[in-house]
């Protein structure tokens, strides 16, 4: 369920909504996906099982990041997700006749480095996050803080050695009215994994 508070903290006195592009496949597009993935299914008989997938609320994912200096292993924990005011959103951005009707969504996910070389300088794990309600991509805001109640900024991790946890948000805009609310992390190239949340 998701958790409701008074005031969503920025660091930017406004933020930017990143607008969502989506490409449209016509039908050669999914014939050759069909063919590539029947071609593949004959080479290869034992493929390694699918990632992603929907998620138990306090279930956790586990997947593969290419991080610098090598891959990580991480668990990958979809927390909770506040939702601000229509009134917080429009204060937040540029241009408020944007956001009418809609509310931000800032997703908390705990990641877990379980294996591979320690970080020193940052971590992409959160690139694989996005948030949907109603079935819809959420838009992106960017500039929202990264300091807000329980968020790290995945940038300042300068050291993340194997076994600590790190918190990082991601704040969206969606639609006030949406009913549920879906957090998304995929590795790349890959599924993804999918924790739903009631709105209200």
């Amino acid at each position: 369920m998701p958790h409701h508070r008074t005031a969503l903290r920025l660091v930017a006195p406004v933020a930017v909504l990143a607008l969502t592009l989506t490409a449209c496949g016509g039908g050669d597009d999914t014939a050759d996906a069909k063919s590539t993935g029947t071609a593949q299914a004959k080479t290869s008989p034992s493929p390694e099982p699918a990632s992603g997938g929907e998620m138990g609320t306090g279930e956790s994912a586990t997947g593969k990041v290419a991080e610098d200096p090598g891959e990580v292993t991480y668990e990958v924990l979809a927390q909770k997700v506040d939702m601000g005011s229509e009134a917080e959103a429009a204060k937040v951005v540029s241009e408020p006749d944007k956001v009418k009707g809609k509310v931000l969504a800032v997703a908390l996910l705990k990641y877990t480095h379980k294996s591979g070389p320690a970080l020193t300088d940052g971590s992409d794990v959160h690139d694989g996050t996005t948030v949907f309600a109603d079935g819809q991509r959420g838009t992106v805001l960017i500039g929202a803080s990264e300091d807000a109640a329980g968020c790290e900024d995945p940038y300042d991790v300068d050291s993340w050695k194997q076994g600590e946890s790190h918190v990082f948000c991601e704040t969206y805009v969606i639609p006030a009215n949406a009913k549920s609310v879906e957090v998304h992390w995929a590795e790349e190239d890959g599924e993804p994994y999918i924790w739903k949340f009631p709105n209200g």
